[in-house]
């Protein structure tokens, strides 16, 4: 029987509410019966993210291994279909999948992360190799960025307006026009891409996790790239941005409209539910320079 981290079953319970509890009563359940059926034994304690928790595994055919299993969520669906798409090819490798129970077996890395990295050119530089790899043709029936960016301008209006308009007009309209320009291509996207999401592995030097796996533009994640907290209070967005798009074989002016499209998104967001006075003002300097 596993032990469920404490500070992950009160955070869980307290965003998903009584889903959340119902849903962490059972998991240790589902854990013994994964373990059961995948024939594999516990390797180690548990870790969580913000939506699931990873055990360390052993089985006798594979290398290290982990089973992850997430809250059931409308965005963690479509995960296991990035990963078997990429078929290890700069993420962590898919070995088994329970989509019902939002439950995979993966290959296990870490627990190292690209955030560790003090330089950050070179830790922007693995980012941008890493999206220029794992941009590849998408699989079927993944969600298109195209459905999902066609609401953003009508709820970043009303988020404004709202707010008493706290951005400058003229990046409310840069940020519009960039969501009616941009193409959306027929690529798989990580879709959060940042150093955290990026594990030390040993079959490759490093492995992306987490993704969020849609169909689109690479360039959609400049963002996550630059509004790290490495990055996000220094003035080197420029330049991290100039590095990322060098590595991935992104045109630099596709990720500034991305980048600023989803940071005039966030900042909004930001305000509306009171996140901490530097992530808005970190945001709104990064919107600052991406507007210029």
């Amino acid at each position: 029987m596993i032990d469920v981290p404490k500070a992950f079953a009160h955070a869980t319970a307290l965003r998903e509410g009584d889903a959340g509890r119902a849903w962490l009563s059972e998991l240790p359940a589902i854990a013994d019966e994964l373990l059961q059926r995948w024939d594999c034994v516990p390797d180690g304690p548990v870790s969580h993210g913000a939506v699931g928790i990873v055990l360390p595994v052993r089985r006798s055919d594979l290398p290290s291994a982990a089973i992850k299993m997430s809250f059931p969520h409308p965005g963690n669906v479509h995960e296991p279909d990035a990963f078997a798409a990429w078929n290890g090819r700069g993420a962590v490798r898919l070995f088994d999948r329970d989509d019902a129970r939002f439950a995979m077996l993966l290959e296990r890395a870490g627990p190292g992360t690209l955030a560790d990295v003090t330089d950050n050119d070179q830790a922007v530089g693995v980012l941008g190799e890493l999206s220029r790899r794992l941009a590849v043709e998408a699989p079927a029936g993944l969600p298109r960025l195209r459905d999902q960016v066609a609401g953003w301008e009508a709820e970043m209006l009303a988020d404004s307006a709202e707010l008493g308009h706290p951005l400058p007009r003229r990046v409310l309209d840069a940020a519009t026009a960039a969501m009616r320009e941009l193409d959306h291509p027929e690529t798989l996207v990580h879709g959060d891409l940042h150093d955290a999401n990026v594990l030390a592995g040993d079959r490759e030097p490093w492995l992306a996790i987490d993704p969020k796996g849609v169909v689109g533009d690479p360039a959609y994640d400049a963002f996550t790239v630059i509004h790290s907290p490495r990055l996000l209070l220094t003035s080197e967005h420029e330049r991290s941005l100039e590095v990322f798009c060098e590595a991935a074989g992104i045109d630099r002016e596709r990720a500034r409209r991305w980048a600023l499209v989803r940071a005039v998104r966030s900042a909004l967001w930001d305000r509306l539910h009171d996140a901490p006075n530097w992530l808005v003002q970190g945001t709104e300097r990064l919107i600052d320079t991406l507007g210029e």
